[in-house]
């Protein structure tokens, strides 16, 4: 897990691109989640040098030409390896190559780059959660159906 402290330069290209976008159609969170997202992207684009492709299967792409798609979540505490990485059911179609996953902190002042999967590796390794379901590792009920995979079960960056 790297923990990185977020630029102001990031932050204000995550709120210029989320108030652009708007609510995604089938957005969790009604595009409230939007600016942590983008600000996910920059953060991994920015420390590993990935560019910025902003497609609906794909967030960046790497100098060897990997699609790589960026799941953020936003959290109030510093992340633990038992929490969980979450892919939405409806995003299984993407033609990403591989999975970044990013946390960033309610105040937007930090980011945590926890780990990466590839994309058909994750999808053995992950369980199925339905919409509604109680997740027996942390009681939490699912609000969509979802993949879930521990951060401990990631790939090391």
């Amino acid at each position: 897990m790297i923990e990185v402290k977020v630029k102001d330069s990031a932050l204000r290209s995550a709120k210029a691109r989320a108030e652009s976008l708007g609510k995604l159609k089938n957005s969790i969170t009604k595009g409230q989640g939007n600016i942590a997202g983008f600000l996910g992207e920059q953060v991994v684009a920015d420390y590993y040098g990935f560019t910025i492709s902003n497609t609906y299967d794909y967030d960046l792409i790497t100098p060897a030409g990997k699609k790589v798609d960026v799941k953020t979540k936003r959290t109030k505490v510093k992340p633990k390896d038992h929490y969980e990485c979450s892919i939405a059911a409806y995003n299984t179609k993407q033609r990403c190559d591989t999975y970044f996953f990013v946390r960033v902190s309610n105040d937007m002042k930090t980011a945590w780059i926890l780990g990466y999967k590839m994309k058909e590796d994750y999808f053995k390794k992950s369980k199925f959660l339905k919409k509604g379901d109680v997740d027996p590792d942390n009681n939490f009920v699912v609000k969509a159906d979802c993949f879930n995979l521990p951060i401990s079960d990631l790939d090391e960056l």
